[in-house]
């Protein structure tokens, strides 16, 4: 074990998932835990879809301590970080939030985060950056892209650390209440707003414009003569933006 930004953090060379592997953490009341893999064999992604292992990623569970009725303010929290922390590496990156867990690098898939209930009140955050390559298989939902493909030069430790600060950082802007600037800042990194979009639901699927997000993150889609409030989905842009 080492500790990085206050976090314990625990590296391994190869292993199933690191959301699987953290939840035997998540007993140390009071602990803030990050667990990396070099691999993962078994990574996956939103509503069971499998995330693509490549050579130097950067595969990342953290757990902590959070109010699962304010799950939605810890996925704002979590992907702004992602989206600072590219900024930190490139100003003039074009990185945008794709509601509600994805970050897009010129219009590509660069990152994606998948979110666990844990143990008593731990809360458990999976991360996937592609930093070095991005995977090309033809039955992604999304057009992936890397870090790497867009001239950002950074391995994955590093990046990891550059995240970890951003991420402390914003829960303790978030602690001190200010919870509607960090929602303020998504909303200028989101994807799409005031465009038409499409959210496909597993049985259904929606079309609007999107409004932007309620203060759980909840997606705003503003249908004819009313705002529907959206909690689930894959979204789908039909203008650029």
């Amino acid at each position: 074990m080492a500790e990085i930004e206050n976090w314990q953090y625990y590296c391994y060379d190869e292993i199933g998932s690191t959301n699987d592997e953290i939840k035997k953490f998540c007993l140390q009341k009071e602990k803030k835990v990050v667990v990396r893999a070099l691999s993962q064999t078994a990574g996956r992604g939103r509503r069971g879809r499998k995330w693509v292992t490549k050579a130097g990623n950067l595969f990342f569970s953290v757990a902590l301590e959070f109010d699962l009725k304010n799950l939605g303010q810890l996925v704002i929290i979590s992907s702004l970080s992602l989206a600072q922390s590219v900024k930190f590496l490139s100003a003039d990156a074009n990185v945008k939030l794709k509601w509600p867990n994805d970050v897009l690098l010129d219009g590509k898939k660069m990152s994606g985060i998948l979110m666990e209930k844990a143990e008593g009140e731990y809360i458990i955050v999976g991360i996937g950056v592609n930093v070095a390559e991005s995977p090309k298989e033809s039955t992604l939902l999304y057009p992936a892209t890397s870090l790497a493909e867009n001239g950002i030069n950074t391995d994955a430790e590093n990046f990891l650390q550059i995240y970890l600060h951003k991420f402390n950082e914003n829960l303790q802007k978030y602690s001190a209440g200010e919870y509607e600037a960090l929602r303020s800042e998504w909303m200028d990194f989101a994807k799409g707003v005031g465009d038409k979009i499409v959210i496909k639901q597993e049985q259904k699927q929606l079309k609007g414009i999107f409004a932007g997000i309620d203060e759980q993150a909840n997606l705003l889609l503003q249908c004819k003569n009313e705002t529907i409030k959206v909690m689930v989905g894959d979204v789908f842009y039909e203008t650029k933006g």
